[in-house]
């Protein structure tokens, strides 16, 4: 058990009885799952042309001799960025003696944009980072559309990962809910307004989202192009995001027999969130055998609302076993 907000348990245990109900999230919309695609299919065959992703470093300040080139790399969600992770990155950092990089995923935050955004290509970017700065035996952290790139990664390039901390997110198909298209109609009228003031575009917004909070975390990445602009625009690509959107909710691995990663992995979902149901957590076991389940009293924004029961998932999960 960890603390009051979690609890902890292992595949067997988990398939042994999963009749838990879980609660609708109030603070995300939820998926809606839908049959897979045939076995082995993708969405786009293409070859990848790899970005240079942005990263944020926090570096230990008494750093452990033998993790020095093995730390956490962070993944944030679709319209998150690397300043999202800030906080618990700096506090993995201190806990673990390890250095934690906090990745801007393609089409987000600093990094570059590109016309292709699905899971393969965030996947081979977070790659390339990996090499370009010679890790090794690296912890992938994800959270939803970062969790099925840090999933994707790990199924794809399974020597290249120590471990996986997937937060609220399974492997599996589902069909984005229609509320981030309408985020993104609201967005893009603001940058049509080319607003001065955050309470301009705060005024904007709010038909389109009555939450605050969901509000607040969208009209983060407005900015200033430059610094004689006078209007904020977002920095987020708005037309390549909503052509994205209908394959956001897509895994681009279907078959466990052909692609599974045999080393620890941890499956963090919050209580009140419906992105990993109990009718997904055999095949969850399937492409992860060796994962264990936490649950958090929380929705899907898991380490924002329970920042320390995911603190201590984490350092559970990590500390080394005897």
């Amino acid at each position: 058990m960890i603390g009051m907000a979690s609890s902890v348990l292992s595949f067997r245990q988990l398939c042994s009885g999963c009749a838990r109900r879980i609660r609708v999230p109030t603070a995300a919309p939820a998926p809606v799952w839908r049959r897979p695609l045939a076995l082995g299919a993708r969405r786009d065959s293409s070859p990848i042309s790899t970005v240079t992703l942005a990263y944020d470093l926090h570096q230990p300040a008494k750093p452990v001799a033998d993790k020095q080139t093995s730390p956490l790399i962070v993944m944030h969600g679709l319209f998150g960025s690397k300043k999202n992770n800030r906080t618990i990155s700096k506090v993995l950092a201190r806990d673990l003696g390890r250095h934690v990089y906090a990745l801007d995923l393609r089409n987000h935050g600093e990094s570059p944009h590109d016309e292709r955004h699905d899971y393969p290509a965030m996947a081979a970017d977070v790659a390339n980072f990996i090499r370009q700065h010679g890790l090794k035996e690296p912890t992938l952290i994800g959270h939803s559309m970062g969790a099925k790139t840090a999933m994707t990664l790990a199924l794809q390039e399974p020597d290249l990962v120590a471990n996986l901390i997937a937060v609220d997110n399974a492997p599996v198909d589902a069909r984005i809910s229609s509320d981030f298209a309408r985020y993104i109609q609201g967005m893009k009228k603001i940058d049509e307004a080319d607003v001065t003031r955050l309470a301009e575009a705060d005024k904007i917004l709010e038909p389109y989202e009555k939450d605050l909070t969901i509000r607040q975390f969208l009209l983060g990445n407005l900015h200033r192009p430059t610094p004689a602009s006078k209007a904020q625009k977002f920095r987020v690509p708005l037309h390549i995001l909503a052509k994205a959107l209908d394959h956001m909710g897509d895994f681009p691995f279907k078959d466990p027999n052909e692609a599974r990663f045999a080393k620890p992995s941890l499956f963090i979902r919050g209580t009140q969130s419906k992105y990993v149901p109990d009718e997904l957590i055999p095949l969850i076991g399937q492409f992860f055998p060796l994962f264990e389940l936490v649950d958090v009293e929380a929705g899907h924004w898991v380490i924002s609302e329970k920042p320390e029961a995911f603190r201590q998932a984490v350092l559970r999960f990590l500390e080394p076993k005897e």
